[in-house]
């Protein structure tokens, strides 16, 4: 195991744990992996393009990486897998990190297809059984963004997960964030998670932020590009009733992404795997 995975081990465990004062605490993990494509400088995106239509064996041995680091959290949202088309080996990338990780839970939403070629889509792996998923088809003028709506536990109790990929252009996200804040505003507590394309302090998240009651607990905590992050467009944000007791960023740098950890207790009145 490399210093960056064991860095990620939880003292909880192979479960979430309980605070000792207050309700579980689980980790979380949001992560970009680009389909398990590694990219180390800009002139990668021209001389790996071939990677992103044809397989190649180093995918699988980056997504092996990936899949520990990843099997020490609790709820990991992805974006930019392959739903199993000609790029992947044909191979649905959320469930072959999901046998490799060991988390018995998986679900994939695929967003946008390229024939045989690409099947965009993104995942969630989970240590804990979902009561309900939903997929939701965000709105915009090209398609292929999609949320993925996750709730644990029962309607009145229950811990809501959404998993995003948002848009390139600043118009369509301020669609898609008025649709969330539509789904956010049903719930107590709420998890939203995912790459959104935007700084913590722009219109897009502000807007976000005003229309529902969730917030970031730290700005600024740039993920993009992962050789030398200069940017914070990949996010974790909860409402007041989740308490948030650590964030950070990963330096594992196996995309053009970093992933985000968070670890938050629940409300007393939740609890995940009972």
């Amino acid at each position: 195991m490399s210093n960056l995975a064991a860095q990620a081990q939880s003292d909880c465990g192979q479960q979430g744990c309980d605070h000792p004062d207050h309700g579980q605490r689980i980790r979380l993990l949001s992560y970009n992996i680009q389909a398990g494509i590694s990219t180390g400088r800009y002139r990668h995106y021209i001389t790996h393009s071939w990677k992103h239509v044809l397989p190649h064996a180093q995918r699988f041995s980056n997504l092996d990486r990936i899949a520990r680091l990843i099997r020490d959290y609790d709820v990991i949202g992805l974006q930019e897998l392959d739903a199993g088309s000609m790029r992947s080996g044909y191979v649905n990338l959320t469930e072959y990190l999901s046998e490799k990780s060991s988390l018995p839970f998986w679900y994939d939403q695929t967003n946008r297809r390229i024939g045989r070629i690409a099947s965009h889509s993104m995942g969630l792996l989970s240590r804990f059984e979902p009561t309900e998923i939903v997929e939701h088809r965000l709105p915009g003028r090209i398609p292929g963004r999609g949320a993925l709506f996750i709730r644990y536990g029962s309607k009145q109790d229950s811990l809501v997960v959404l998993i995003l990929h948002m848009a390139l252009g600043k118009r369509a996200r301020l669609r898609q964030f008025d649709y969330i804040s539509e789904i956010v505003n049903e719930y107590r507590h709420v998890i939203v998670m995912g790459d959104l394309n935007c700084p913590s302090q722009s219109p897009e998240m502000d807007y976000l932020i005003n229309r529902t009651l969730m917030s970031e607990p730290f700005h600024n905590m740039h993920t993009f590009p992962s050789w030398r992050p200069q940017r914070n467009i990949d996010h974790i944000l909860v409402t007041p009733t989740l308490t948030v007791d650590s964030v950070k960023v990963l330096n594992y740098s196996l995309s053009d992404h970093l992933p985000v950890e968070m670890q938050i207790t629940l409300p007393d009145e939740i609890r995940l795997g009972s």
